[in-house]
This record gives C-alpha cells, structure tokens and sequence, in this order.
C-alpha cells in the first residue's frame, strides 16, 4: 500500500476510512486499513502544541467493527501489514486516480469506482491516489456527499460501528463522573437520559474559523442534512463585522453564546438536566463556563478534564469524548467539525432523532 498522509486530524482520516470500507464491501472485496500516521518520524514519539503524542497509532486502538477487521458478511477487513505480506509488488495490480470525475455526487463518484474495479480479477488492488484523493475533503464539506447516506446508513460499516475496547473501557469507567444514574440504573451501554453532550472546539479553531469566514465556507456536508433543524445562511448581505460575529457564534461561541443555546435547545427538550463538554479548552475557560452553566440550572457539568485516563486511554481521548457524544440523549455540534459529522452520523445509523442532533 501507499504510504499513509501524516498530519491529518483523526475524524478526517475516520469519515474516509468509513467511506471506503463501504466501497470495498460494494465490491466484495477485503477493505485495508491503515495506522493512524502523525507523523514519519522514525522514533515512536513526535512533538505537538509542545506536548509528546505518538507518531502512529494502531487504527483498532480508535475503532473496532468492520471497517477495522470486525466480522461481517462480506470479506473482512484487513491490516495494512496484512497486505504487504499477501501482496507483494509482482502480485499487485495499481489503478490511478487521476481520471476519477469531479464534482460529482458521492454516489456517482462511488458507482464509477465500482464500475471501474468490479470486474478486475486480481488479488490484490491498490489504488494510487497521489494525483486525486479518492474521497476528499471538498465532497466531505460539500452536500454532495449526502447522496451516500441510504446506502452507507444500512450498511454493516455503520450499523456495526464499535469503539475499540479501549475506548470504551475508558467510556465505563467514567459513567460513574459523567452519569452516576445511568450506572446506578445498571444500563451503561444505552442512551444516557437526561446528558447533553456539546462539542465546544478551542484553541487552534480560532484560526481555523479566521479562515472559514475568509472563504465564506459552510457546515461540512454530514451536518447539512435537509431534516435538521439549524442551518448556517450566508445568502444574506452582511456587514463585514456582523458576518464576522455569524461566523464566529457558530464556529466558536463566548461562554454566554453557549449558555443561551444549550437553554434553547432545554427548553426543546425539558428531561435534559446535565451537560458534557467535549472541549480542547484550557481549564480556566471550562471553569467560567461550568460556573456560568450551573447558574442558568443545569444540575451537572462535566468535560473532557473531568475524565479518568490512564496512560493508553489518554491517547484515545478524542474517541473517548466521541462515544459518550453517541450515547448522551441529545448532542450539539459544530457544524464546521469533522468530529460533529462523525458523532452525527453514528448517533443516525443507531437510531437517534434528527431532532435530538443540534448544531451551535
């Protein structure tokens, strides 16, 4: 196989994962799934946001289920390592990407893929997609990508989606911080009543949203489905100031921009009583708005640093923070987020309301 892309956010990697797994089930064909690369440091450990994080990780310390070599129907799923012990050079037939249309539909864009590769008989196929990424970010941040969804929905890629074991260990452990009714209650695997689990980015988002508003950029497309209830509308002539302001609400709201929003969406939802801040902020920011939260009646509030870890679970925090988003009775995301669509979109194939999906 090609040498994985470093540098990557995870849930970009996780949404293009998913997507061709579903291609690879379309052709009956084993899905190869790669580490999770940072970066191609020779040495184990790589340096960010002056903190040491690990420079690859094993994809099923993240996820487990089909699209990580979890059974199903269709041929299984295998490791990258896997292949390049079945699949030597001589043995391996390489497409290009390069004639692959362009802004298409998804499910255009799949069923030319499908068309092209079904009837190659070879073992082993790599698709060399150093010219054109198969599934890129553009179609992901685009409506285009919604056509995919009936088909991808009912798949055994979503409708089987597990956390890896050590995600959820992390998810059990914590019921006690996050939840202690739902473990009194003896049901730490269903909806957790009454949580409201938001995604509330920091930190380096604030430039990332500078440039969202430079490029009059929309919800990425998971979170433009027509049924949901909030939308993003740049139709209308702004101020430049005021289109700033917009842009910055729903990209990275203040403290009492949060606080109102999660009071409307209470107000939507009277059961709800307790929060869950999946944040990246620094404590002192977490601590004005659990101030600010308790005294609008919320009877409990918990983030990110409220979780117990241990040394290998706090690698995987982010998926630990994703899986108790998938659980909690109602979620509210950013739309700009590629975590939020992937939150959304699981919470979607299990079941859940389009009502009980909300956007900041």
């Amino acid at each position: 196989m090609p040498k994985p892309v470093s540098g990557r956010g995870f849930n970009n990697v996780l949404q293009e994962n998913l997507v061709l797994s579903y291609l690879a089930l379309k052709l009956d064909r084993a899905f190869v799934f790669e580490d999770y690369v940072w970066s191609h440091s020779p040495l184990p450990w790589t340096i960010h946001d002056f903190a040491l994080r690990p420079s690859r990780m094993p994809m099923n310390a993240f996820i487990s289920g089909p699209s990580a070599g979890g059974p199903m129907s269709a041929p299984r799923a295998v490791s990258a390592e896997f292949w390049h012990s079945v699949c030597p050079r001589s043995k391996t037939k390489v497409i290009s990407s390069a004639d692959q249309p362009d802004n298409v539909e998804g499910v255009v864009l799949l069923d030319w893929w499908i068309a092209r590769l079904e009837s190659l008989a070879d073992m082993c196929i790599e698709i060399d997609s150093e010219k054109k990424t198969i599934f890129d970010f553009m179609l992901f941040g685009d409506t285009r990508v919604l056509s995919l969804w009936p088909g991808l929905s009912k798949s055994p890629i979503y409708a089987d989606f597990e956390w890896s074991s050590l995600v959820q260990s992390a998810v059990n452990a914590n019921l006690p911080v996050i939840h202690p009714a739902a473990v009194k209650a003896g049901a730490p695997h269903s909806t957790l009543p009454g949580l409201v689990a938001v995604h509330l980015r920091r930190g380096d988002f604030k430039g990332h949203c500078k440039y969202l508003i430079r490029w009059n950029a929309q919800y990425m497309g998971f979170n433009r489905f027509p049924e949901m209830l909030d939308k993003f509308d740049t139709s209308r002539d702004r101020p430049a100031e005021l289109l700033r302001q917009y842009y910055m609400q729903h990209c990275m709201p203040e403290v009492d921009q949060i606080v109102e929003r999660l009071r409307t969406v209470r107000m939507a939802n009277p059961g709800l009583n307790r929060v869950y801040a999946l944040t990246n902020g620094k404590a002192s920011w977490i601590s004005e708005l659990k101030s600010a939260l308790s005294n609008d009646g919320w009877v409990d509030v918990k983030s990110s640093l409220d979780l117990r870890l241990d040394c290998a679970q706090r690698h995987v925090s982010m998926a630990v923070d994703m899986a108790i988003a998938e659980k909690a009775e109602v979620f509210v995301g950013n739309g700009f987020s590629s975590l939020t669509s992937n939150v959304l979109t699981l919470r979607l194939a299990k079941g859940s309301r389009m009502s009980a999906n909300r956007l900041l």
